[in-house]
Protein backbone atom coordinates (compact mmCIF):
# COMPACT_ATOMS: atom_id res chain seq x y z
CA UNK A 1 0.00 0.00 0.00
CA UNK A 2 2.85 2.08 1.29
CA UNK A 3 4.63 1.66 -2.44
CA UNK A 4 1.73 1.94 -4.32
CA UNK A 5 1.01 5.34 -2.70
CA UNK A 6 4.80 6.45 -3.18
CA UNK A 7 4.33 5.23 -7.29
CA UNK A 8 0.86 7.43 -7.56
CA UNK A 9 2.25 10.75 -7.21
CA UNK A 10 5.58 9.89 -8.89
CA UNK A 11 3.55 8.97 -12.06
CA UNK A 12 1.56 11.85 -12.04
CA UNK A 13 5.11 14.09 -12.12
CA UNK A 14 5.91 12.49 -14.83
CA UNK A 15 2.78 12.55 -16.71
CA UNK A 16 3.18 16.09 -15.94
CA UNK A 17 6.58 16.08 -17.24
CA UNK A 18 6.22 13.55 -19.99
CA UNK A 19 4.95 13.96 -23.33
CA UNK A 20 0.98 13.84 -22.42
CA UNK A 21 0.82 17.43 -21.27
CA UNK A 22 2.73 19.14 -24.08
CA UNK A 23 0.67 17.20 -27.30
CA UNK A 24 -2.27 18.32 -24.89
CA UNK A 25 -1.80 21.76 -25.00
CA UNK A 26 -0.65 22.10 -28.58
CA UNK A 27 -4.09 19.74 -29.01
CA UNK A 28 -6.30 22.81 -27.07
CA UNK A 29 -4.57 25.35 -28.62
CA UNK A 30 -4.98 23.83 -32.25
CA UNK A 31 -8.95 23.04 -31.07
CA UNK A 32 -9.16 26.69 -30.01
CA UNK A 33 -7.86 28.22 -33.41
CA UNK A 34 -9.96 25.87 -35.17
CA UNK A 35 -13.02 27.04 -33.93
CA UNK A 36 -12.29 30.68 -34.13
CA UNK A 37 -11.54 30.15 -37.78
CA UNK A 38 -14.66 28.48 -38.29
CA UNK A 39 -16.46 31.68 -37.14
CA UNK A 40 -14.46 34.12 -38.66
CA UNK A 41 -14.85 31.93 -42.24
CA UNK A 42 -18.74 31.56 -41.52
CA UNK A 43 -19.93 34.51 -40.61
CA UNK A 44 -20.59 36.38 -43.40
CA UNK A 45 -22.34 33.61 -45.37
CA UNK A 46 -24.22 33.60 -41.86
CA UNK A 47 -25.07 37.24 -41.66
CA UNK A 48 -25.92 37.33 -45.28
CA UNK A 49 -28.91 34.79 -44.06
CA UNK A 50 -29.93 36.99 -41.19
CA UNK A 51 -31.05 39.57 -44.11
CA UNK A 52 -31.43 42.70 -41.60
CA UNK A 53 -32.91 40.81 -38.59
CA UNK A 54 -31.69 41.59 -35.54
CA UNK A 55 -28.55 38.84 -34.00
CA UNK A 56 -26.62 38.23 -31.07
CA UNK A 57 -23.17 37.47 -31.19
CA UNK A 58 -23.54 33.98 -29.44
CA UNK A 59 -26.42 33.51 -32.14
CA UNK A 60 -23.54 34.18 -34.35
CA UNK A 61 -21.25 31.81 -33.14
CA UNK A 62 -24.06 28.88 -32.69
CA UNK A 63 -24.91 29.34 -36.45
CA UNK A 64 -21.22 29.48 -37.55
CA UNK A 65 -20.71 26.06 -35.68
CA UNK A 66 -23.59 24.32 -37.01
CA UNK A 67 -23.79 25.54 -40.96
CA UNK A 68 -24.76 22.48 -43.41
CA UNK A 69 -22.12 23.33 -45.80
CA UNK A 70 -19.58 25.35 -43.78
CA UNK A 71 -16.67 27.16 -45.15
CA UNK A 72 -14.94 25.27 -42.42
CA UNK A 73 -16.45 23.38 -40.30
CA UNK A 74 -15.86 23.20 -36.66
CA UNK A 75 -14.35 20.30 -34.96
CA UNK A 76 -17.78 18.94 -33.55
CA UNK A 77 -18.93 18.86 -37.02
CA UNK A 78 -15.95 16.42 -38.59
CA UNK A 79 -16.23 14.21 -35.36
CA UNK A 80 -19.87 13.72 -35.69
CA UNK A 81 -19.34 13.34 -39.24
CA UNK A 82 -16.40 10.89 -38.45
CA UNK A 83 -18.51 8.87 -36.24
CA UNK A 84 -21.23 8.61 -38.32
CA UNK A 85 -19.32 7.32 -41.78
CA UNK A 86 -16.79 4.69 -39.55
CA UNK A 87 -18.65 3.58 -36.47
CA UNK A 88 -22.36 3.82 -37.53
CA UNK A 89 -22.21 2.74 -40.98
CA UNK A 90 -21.93 -0.79 -42.84
CA UNK A 91 -18.27 -1.17 -43.51
CA UNK A 92 -19.70 -3.05 -46.98
CA UNK A 93 -21.26 0.30 -47.41
CA UNK A 94 -19.87 2.84 -50.00
CA UNK A 95 -21.18 5.41 -47.73
CA UNK A 96 -18.59 3.97 -45.00
CA UNK A 97 -15.09 5.81 -44.51
CA UNK A 98 -13.74 2.31 -43.73
CA UNK A 99 -14.80 1.33 -47.09
CA UNK A 100 -12.83 3.51 -48.73
CA UNK A 101 -10.11 3.65 -46.90
CA UNK A 102 -9.28 -0.19 -47.78
CA UNK A 103 -9.40 0.78 -50.88
CA UNK A 104 -6.78 3.58 -50.29
CA UNK A 105 -4.80 1.53 -48.09
CA UNK A 106 -4.47 -1.93 -50.68
CA UNK A 107 -2.92 0.35 -53.34
CA UNK A 108 -0.47 2.00 -51.12
CA UNK A 109 0.97 -0.93 -49.09
CA UNK A 110 1.17 -2.41 -52.83
CA UNK A 111 2.86 0.54 -54.24
CA UNK A 112 5.03 1.13 -50.72
CA UNK A 113 5.78 -2.68 -51.28
CA UNK A 114 7.60 -2.05 -54.63
CA UNK A 115 9.43 1.15 -53.25
CA UNK A 116 11.02 -0.87 -50.84
CA UNK A 117 12.50 -3.25 -53.18
CA UNK A 118 13.28 -0.74 -55.74
CA UNK A 119 14.76 1.52 -53.21
CA UNK A 120 17.12 -1.03 -51.56
CA UNK A 121 17.73 -2.68 -55.07
CA UNK A 122 18.58 1.01 -56.51
CA UNK A 123 21.15 1.24 -53.19
CA UNK A 124 23.12 -1.52 -53.50
CA UNK A 125 23.49 -0.56 -57.21
CA UNK A 126 24.66 2.36 -56.20
CA UNK A 127 27.07 1.63 -53.69
CA UNK A 128 29.00 -1.52 -55.34
CA UNK A 129 28.90 -0.23 -59.04
CA UNK A 130 30.61 3.45 -59.33
CA UNK A 131 29.29 3.65 -62.87
CA UNK A 132 25.64 4.00 -60.89
CA UNK A 133 26.89 6.04 -58.78
CA UNK A 134 27.29 8.58 -60.73
CA UNK A 135 24.94 8.10 -63.97
CA UNK A 136 22.01 6.82 -61.91
CA UNK A 137 21.67 8.61 -58.75
CA UNK A 138 21.81 11.82 -60.08
CA UNK A 139 18.95 10.79 -62.17
CA UNK A 140 17.05 9.24 -58.75
CA UNK A 141 17.20 12.87 -57.46
CA UNK A 142 16.05 14.68 -60.47
CA UNK A 143 12.83 12.53 -60.53
CA UNK A 144 11.66 13.78 -57.20
CA UNK A 145 11.81 17.58 -58.77
CA UNK A 146 8.75 16.61 -60.90
CA UNK A 147 5.09 17.30 -59.37
CA UNK A 148 3.13 14.04 -59.07
CA UNK A 149 0.06 16.23 -60.25
CA UNK A 150 1.79 16.21 -63.39
CA UNK A 151 2.95 12.65 -63.37
CA UNK A 152 -0.39 11.16 -62.01
CA UNK A 153 -2.53 11.50 -65.54
CA UNK A 154 0.15 10.63 -67.06
CA UNK A 155 0.77 7.28 -65.42
CA UNK A 156 -2.98 6.58 -65.49
CA UNK A 157 -3.43 7.33 -68.82
CA UNK A 158 -0.45 5.64 -70.51
CA UNK A 159 -1.31 2.41 -68.11
CA UNK A 160 -5.14 2.11 -69.20
CA UNK A 161 -4.11 2.26 -72.42
CA UNK A 162 -2.78 -1.14 -72.45
CA UNK A 163 -5.61 -2.79 -70.07
CA UNK A 164 -3.65 -1.87 -66.33
CA UNK A 165 -6.51 0.03 -64.65
CA UNK A 166 -7.60 0.37 -61.09
CA UNK A 167 -5.45 -0.81 -58.39
CA UNK A 168 -2.14 -1.24 -60.44
CA UNK A 169 -1.94 2.77 -61.94
CA UNK A 170 -1.99 4.20 -57.87
CA UNK A 171 0.12 1.48 -56.91
CA UNK A 172 2.82 2.60 -59.18
CA UNK A 173 2.18 6.89 -58.38
CA UNK A 174 2.81 5.68 -54.82
CA UNK A 175 5.58 3.54 -55.08
CA UNK A 176 7.13 6.70 -57.77
CA UNK A 177 7.08 8.68 -54.80
CA UNK A 178 8.18 6.45 -51.50
CA UNK A 179 11.14 4.55 -53.57
CA UNK A 180 13.44 7.86 -52.89
CA UNK A 181 13.60 8.36 -49.31
CA UNK A 182 14.34 4.39 -49.07
CA UNK A 183 17.36 4.61 -51.67
CA UNK A 184 18.88 7.61 -50.11
CA UNK A 185 18.58 6.55 -46.67
CA UNK A 186 19.95 2.89 -47.72
CA UNK A 187 22.53 4.75 -49.77
CA UNK A 188 24.14 6.21 -46.81
CA UNK A 189 23.29 3.00 -44.58
CA UNK A 190 25.27 1.03 -46.71
CA UNK A 191 28.28 3.39 -46.84
CA UNK A 192 28.18 4.25 -43.51
CA UNK A 193 30.40 1.48 -41.92
CA UNK A 194 33.78 3.05 -41.34
CA UNK A 195 36.76 2.31 -42.86
CA UNK A 196 38.54 0.15 -39.85
CA UNK A 197 35.69 -2.07 -40.11
CA UNK A 198 36.08 -2.73 -43.95
CA UNK A 199 40.11 -2.74 -43.87
CA UNK A 200 39.05 -5.72 -41.07
CA UNK A 201 36.91 -7.82 -43.18
CA UNK A 202 39.21 -7.53 -45.92
CA UNK A 203 41.95 -8.75 -43.43
CA UNK A 204 39.86 -11.81 -42.64
CA UNK A 205 39.36 -12.41 -46.47
CA UNK A 206 36.00 -11.81 -46.46
CA UNK A 207 34.02 -11.81 -49.68
CA UNK A 208 32.24 -8.91 -50.89
CA UNK A 209 28.71 -10.93 -50.22
CA UNK A 210 29.87 -11.41 -46.57
CA UNK A 211 30.91 -7.87 -46.14
CA UNK A 212 27.63 -6.74 -47.59
CA UNK A 213 25.68 -9.42 -45.10
CA UNK A 214 27.27 -9.06 -41.94
CA UNK A 215 29.08 -5.44 -42.20
CA UNK A 216 26.74 -3.48 -44.35
CA UNK A 217 23.54 -4.80 -44.21
CA UNK A 218 23.26 -4.45 -40.28
CA UNK A 219 24.90 -1.05 -40.41
CA UNK A 220 22.09 0.18 -42.37
CA UNK A 221 18.80 -1.57 -40.58
CA UNK A 222 18.65 1.82 -38.21
CA UNK A 223 18.43 3.99 -41.68
CA UNK A 224 16.25 1.61 -43.67
CA UNK A 225 13.62 1.94 -40.82
CA UNK A 226 13.73 5.72 -40.44
CA UNK A 227 13.50 5.70 -44.30
CA UNK A 228 10.36 3.18 -44.14
CA UNK A 229 8.53 5.77 -41.58
CA UNK A 230 8.70 8.95 -44.18
CA UNK A 231 8.28 6.15 -47.27
CA UNK A 232 4.64 4.70 -45.71
CA UNK A 233 3.76 8.03 -45.13
CA UNK A 234 4.26 9.64 -48.99
CA UNK A 235 2.82 6.14 -50.27
CA UNK A 236 -0.50 6.83 -48.51
CA UNK A 237 -0.22 10.33 -50.13
CA UNK A 238 0.27 8.83 -53.36
CA UNK A 239 -2.38 6.54 -53.31
CA UNK A 240 -4.27 9.23 -52.50
CA UNK A 241 -3.28 11.68 -55.17
CA UNK A 242 -3.43 8.53 -57.54
CA UNK A 243 -7.10 8.34 -57.05
CA UNK A 244 -8.06 11.41 -58.10
CA UNK A 245 -7.42 11.66 -62.11
CA UNK A 246 -8.59 8.30 -62.72
CA UNK A 247 -12.54 9.19 -61.71
CA UNK A 248 -12.21 6.43 -58.82
CA UNK A 249 -15.38 5.69 -57.36
CA UNK A 250 -14.05 4.66 -54.04
CA UNK A 251 -11.20 5.41 -51.93
CA UNK A 252 -10.08 8.40 -49.83
CA UNK A 253 -9.28 10.22 -53.16
CA UNK A 254 -12.89 9.88 -54.44
CA UNK A 255 -14.48 10.83 -51.38
CA UNK A 256 -12.70 14.17 -51.36
CA UNK A 257 -13.07 14.92 -55.14
CA UNK A 258 -17.13 13.77 -54.36
CA UNK A 259 -16.93 16.19 -51.05
CA UNK A 260 -15.10 18.81 -53.68
CA UNK A 261 -18.52 18.57 -56.52
CA UNK A 262 -21.14 19.06 -54.04
CA UNK A 263 -19.26 21.09 -51.96
CA UNK A 264 -19.71 18.71 -49.01
CA UNK A 265 -16.84 20.37 -46.96
CA UNK A 266 -17.25 18.28 -43.53
CA UNK A 267 -17.50 14.95 -45.59
CA UNK A 268 -13.85 16.22 -47.11
CA UNK A 269 -12.48 16.68 -43.76
CA UNK A 270 -13.84 13.73 -42.58
CA UNK A 271 -12.11 11.82 -45.25
CA UNK A 272 -8.79 14.10 -44.10
CA UNK A 273 -9.07 12.66 -40.87
CA UNK A 274 -8.96 9.10 -41.76
CA UNK A 275 -6.33 10.02 -44.24
CA UNK A 276 -4.31 11.50 -41.06
CA UNK A 277 -5.34 8.37 -38.71
CA UNK A 278 -4.20 5.67 -41.78
CA UNK A 279 -0.64 7.64 -41.87
CA UNK A 280 -0.35 7.36 -37.85
CA UNK A 281 -1.18 3.82 -37.57
CA UNK A 282 0.67 2.88 -40.71
CA UNK A 283 4.05 4.58 -39.48
CA UNK A 284 2.90 2.90 -35.69
CA UNK A 285 3.24 -0.59 -37.59
CA UNK A 286 6.20 0.36 -38.80
CA UNK A 287 7.39 1.66 -35.54
CA UNK A 288 6.69 -1.28 -33.65
CA UNK A 289 8.53 -3.65 -36.79
CA UNK A 290 12.12 -1.66 -36.07
CA UNK A 291 12.15 -1.95 -32.34
CA UNK A 292 11.42 -5.84 -33.04
CA UNK A 293 13.83 -6.09 -35.82
CA UNK A 294 16.49 -3.90 -33.61
CA UNK A 295 16.11 -5.91 -30.91
CA UNK A 296 16.27 -9.25 -32.26
CA UNK A 297 19.56 -7.63 -33.83
CA UNK A 298 20.92 -7.64 -30.19
CA UNK A 299 20.44 -3.62 -30.05
CA UNK A 300 19.95 -2.08 -26.95
CA UNK A 301 16.46 -0.07 -25.92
Amino acid sequence: MAAAAVRAPVGARQLHTGRFLPVLTVTLAILAIWYLGAVWLNAPQVIDRYDDQPWTWQQLVQDSWSMERPVLPAPHQVAEEFNKTVFQTAITSKRSLVYHAWITLSATLLGFALGTLLGILLAVGIVHMRILDRALLPWVIASQTIPILAIAPMVVVVLGSVGLTGLVPKSLISMYLCFFPITIGMVKGLRSPDVLSLELMHTWNATPAQVFWKLRWPAAVPFLFASLKVAIAISLVGAIVGEMPTGAQAGIGARLLSGSYYGQTVQIWAALVMGSVMAGLLIAVVSAAERFTLRAMGARP
